[in-house]
C-alpha cells in the first residue's frame, strides 16, 4: 500500500535545508521584519490581533510568525519535523510565540482540542491531502461558530500542465495519487535534490462543496491570473511581485482565494 504521508514528509525535510538558505524565503531580511504574507490573504485576514489563529500546512513558519508579529495567538501544524524544528527556532529568533505542532492534518483532532477564531491555509497545501471531505471537516472542528476560514490557493488548472507548461498532463480533479520525482525544489531550482513526492489535483467544486457540506457559508471567492511567487518554471514578473508563466501570460488563472464562515 502506497504510505504517501512517509513519501512526502521526507521530501518535505529534504527541502528544509534549501528553502532556509534560498533567495525565496528570505530569511535574514525575515528575522528584522519583512513579513512573508501577501495581499490576497492580508486582505482576506483583516486585523488579527488578539485573535486565535490555526496555521495548517505551515511549513518552517513564516507566515504563522507572521501572523503573530500583527498580534494573532498562533496555533501552526506541518506534516515536517524538520520543517517544526526550525519554525521554532526561527520563532525564538524573531522573539515571538508560536504553538508549533508537528502533525498529519488528518490526525490533529486526536491531538489538539481547542477552538480558533480563525483557520488559515495558503499556497500550494491541498494537493498533499488525498481527501477533501476529511479536510473541511477538520477545519470546520476546529473553527467556533462564526469563525473565519481563510484560504489562498494555486489553482487547479495550474497543476493540469507538465513542469514546463508545455502541454496539458494530468486531470484537473485525480481520485488517483500522482506519483512523480522532482528535480530541484521550487524555492531553489538549481538545488541538488530528486524528490519523489505524491500529489492529488482538487476540482474547485471539489474544496468548495466539501465546505459547503460541512457548515460553511461562502462570504468571497476570487481568481488571480498572477502568482506572488516565482516557484514555476518560465515565470516573468509582469509587475513588482506579481508573476505570471511567460507563454500563457494573463490566459490562465494561476491562484484562487475563500473566506468562508462556519454557521
Amino acid at each position: 500500500m502506497l504510505n504517501y504521508l512517509e513519501i512526502n514528509k521526507k521530501s518535505w525535510n529534504n527541502k528544509v535545508a534549501f528553502h532556509l538558505t534560498s533567495d525565496f524565503y528570505f530569511v535574514e531580511e525575515f528575522i528584522a521584519g519583512r513579513t512573508s504574507l501577501n495581499e490576497p490573504e492580508l486582505a482576506l485576514l483583516g486585523d488579527v490581533s488578539g485573535k486565535k489563529i490555526l496555521h495548517l500546512q505551515c511549513h518552517f513558519g513564516q507566515d504563522s510568525i507572521s501572523l503573530a508579529r500583527m498580534g494573532a495567538e498562533v496555533t501552526a501544524v506541518d506534516l515536517s519535523d524538520k520543517a517544526i524544528a526550525e519554525a521554532q527556532k526561527l520563532a525564538a529568533q524573531c522573539g515571538v510565540n508560536v504553538n508549533f505542532i508537528e502533525a498529519d492534518v488528518y490526525q490533529l483532532p486526536h491531538i489538539l482540542e481547542e477552538e480558533f477564531d480563525v483557520v488559515f491555509t495558503s499556497y500550494g497545501v491541498i494537493g498533499w491531502l488525498p481527501d477533501m471531505k476529511k479536510w473541511a471537516q477538520v477545519i470546520s472542528k476546529f473553527l467556533k461558530p462564526n469563525g473565519t476560514f481563510v484560504m489562498v490557493e494555486f489553482h487547479p488548472v495550474v497543476w493540469m500542465f507538465d513542469d514546463d507548461f508545455t502541454y496539458v498532463k494530468y486531470p484537473y480533479s485525480s481520485k488517483e495519487p500522482i506519483i512523480e520525482t522532482y528535480e530541484g525544489t521550487y524555492a531553489d531550482q538549481s538545488a541538488l535534490l530528486s524528490q519523489e513526492y505524491v500529489m492529488w489535483n482538487h476540482s474547485l467544486a471539489e474544496v468548495i462543496q466539501n465546505l459547503i457540506n460541512n457548515g460553511f457559508s461562502l462570504n468571497d471567492f476570487q481568481e488571480y491570473d498572477w502568482s506572488p511567487y516565482a516557484c514555476f518554471k518560465k515565470t516573468i514578473e509582469f509587475e513588482p511581485g506579481k508573476y505570471r508563466i511567460s507563454e500563457l501570460f494573463d490566459k490562465i488563472p494561476l491562484m484562487y482565494s475563500i473566506m468562508a464562515k462556519k454557521k
